[in-house]
């Protein structure tokens, strides 16, 4: 059913709030404090994202029909527009599936009841320092009906779900140590035991709020503007336009000052394609044996333990976050580290396509068929483009992206050669994606304008999906792995 034109008027407002655009001018503040006697709320972030500015985000009376749509119906289900689905707007295909994903998840049929659900995506957001997803889950909590209570700490939560903080623990930082004995302890509990139905759809709760965190720090999300950290009451120091005025195309000073990194960038996009090309060409021309390619993927393996996540400090996670889960100090370490030996996940002894997704369907009817849509779409999304350049197969570049990541996580492809990577994605690139993959709220805006740098923002959202999509997957792997082991 279409929505009536007060509904899209509903979903043109809240744009304006969510992407954090509200501002009044004198005259609308002077009248809401004394006529009304209210305080006037004004955003700290400019728009959805502190790492594209305003003018690059579509807008919902300027996108197409389509994505109009998934708006209104996102408005509709959820009352909101949060600034997630904002960026990931850009790519309309992409953001349908994944909400669609979510509210099954979240809100349709399933082992799990609602207050639970949200419970354990707090968890799994507080466990990368996510308030941003945290604070929209608390609200959701509260909604369906959570118990207050359990959100004083995670020692105020039932005992089944605190049993549920080591298997977070290990699939946000280290997944490839998750053993079938982790799944014998949570479901041969004696007085908290969870179902195998109910284990698959947490894990699937924990790996998409995990992937989502890195997502929200990768793109720089901002906090709505009713929401905790959206807002302050203080008086702005510039302060020239209202609300009314966006309609005539002005925009804050900040947006009209933003410039692009002025640096010696006009050759990097055609040296990529000219690498692109020439592995294609060896590629028809010559296959490298077996045996190379597993060196060849120890080499990169080995390399990805080279690069850095950071260049910050370490930073202790707020008491408001980090009451949800135990252990902070744990967290990512390489796959493989000196003295240690963890074997690789050869991907063909156990594949999503293969194995995951009919466990995924069995355990929780249909909720396999979403997830591998979605799976499908991220790694398949094309408009063949790379910045200026039209008509390219970017497929070489994406699958060294997904490769690349599941490469951290110590997933190796038999049919892939390893050594394309280092000729596709350049330091700057490998750094930011390790950061938002394996360490996301250490992501800095630096290291996002720092890759890519003649790429549109479009572009590199949907890297951000490529990278959000390659986690979750890995960690399913070996989640769901351990979980087969244990039924068989």
């Amino acid at each position: 059913m279409r929505h009536s034109t007060s509904s899209r008027k509903a979903v043109d407002n809240s744009s304006v709030t969510v992407s954090g655009l509200f501002k009044m001018c004198a005259h609308c503040e002077r009248l809401c404090k004394k006529e009304i006697g209210i305080r006037i709320p004004r955003p700290l972030g400019q728009g959805p994202s502190r790492f594209i500015p305003e003018t690059k985000i579509l807008q919902v009376s300027k996108v197409d029909s389509k994505t109009q749509v998934i708006f209104e119906d996102t408005f509709s289900t959820l009352g909101r527009l949060d600034n997630i689905s904002l960026v990931m707007g850009f790519h309309p295909q992409y953001l349908e599936s994944f909400l669609k994903t979510q509210h099954y998840l979240l809100q349709m049929d399933g082992p799990l009841p609602l207050d639970h659900r949200h419970y354990i995506g707090i968890m799994a957001a507080a466990r990368h320092q996510c308030s941003y997803l945290v604070n929209l889950h608390v609200d959701d909590f509260l909604q369906v009906g959570g118990n207050p209570k359990w959100l004083n700490g995670l020692e105020g939560a039932p005992q089944k779900l605190q049993s549920l903080g080591e298997l977070n623990k290990i699939l946000a930082h280290r997944p490839w140590l998750i053993t079938k004995e982790h799944i014998e302890h949570l479901l041969k509990a004696e007085d908290h035991s969870w179902s195998l139905a109910e284990l698959i759809h947490a894990v699937v709760l924990l790996t998409h709020y995990h992937s989502l965190a890195s997502f929200t720090f990768g793109c720089g999300i901002n906090p709505e503007i009713h929401c905790e950290g959206g807002h302050t009451f203080r008086p702005p120091s510039v302060s020239n336009y209202c609300v009314c005025d966006l309609a005539n195309g002005n925009s804050s000073l900040d947006e009209m000052q933003s410039n692009q990194l002025v640096t010696d960038t006009s050759c990097e996009v055609e040296a990529l394609m000219e690498k692109m090309k020439q592995l294609q060409e060896c590629r028809d021309e010559e296959e490298a044996s077996q045996e190379e390619m597993a060196t060849r993927f120890e080499r990169e393996k080995t390399e990805s333990m080279l690069v850095a996540s950071t260049e910050e400090e370490e930073s202790a996670p707020t008491r408001d976050v980090s009451r949800h889960f135990e252990d902070p100090s744990y967290g990512y370490k390489d796959f493989s580290r000196r003295g240690e030996h963890v074997p690789t996940f050869r991907a063909q002894d156990y594949t999503w396509e293969d194995h995951g997704y009919s466990l995924v369907n069995r355990l929780y009817p249909d909720f396999g068929q979403l997830l591998d849509e979605k799976f499908q779409i991220a790694y398949n999304l094309t408009y063949n483009t790379m910045a200026m350049h039209r008509d390219v197969d970017t497929s070489m570049l994406r699958r060294a992206i997904w490769n690349y990541i599941h490469c951290m996580f110590g997933i190796r492809y038999d049919d892939y050669d390893y050594g394309e990577i280092n000729q596709l994605l350049d330091r700057s690139f490998k750094v930011y994606i390790k950061t938002m993959v394996c360490s996301p709220e250490k992501t800095t805006k630096r290291m996002y304008d720092s890759f890519w740098r003649q790429f549109e923002h479009s572009e590199k959202v949907h890297v951000n999906l490529l990278l959000m999509e390659a986690r979750m997957q890995a960690e399913l792997l070996y989640a769901l792995r351990a979980i087969t082991r244990y039924m068989t």
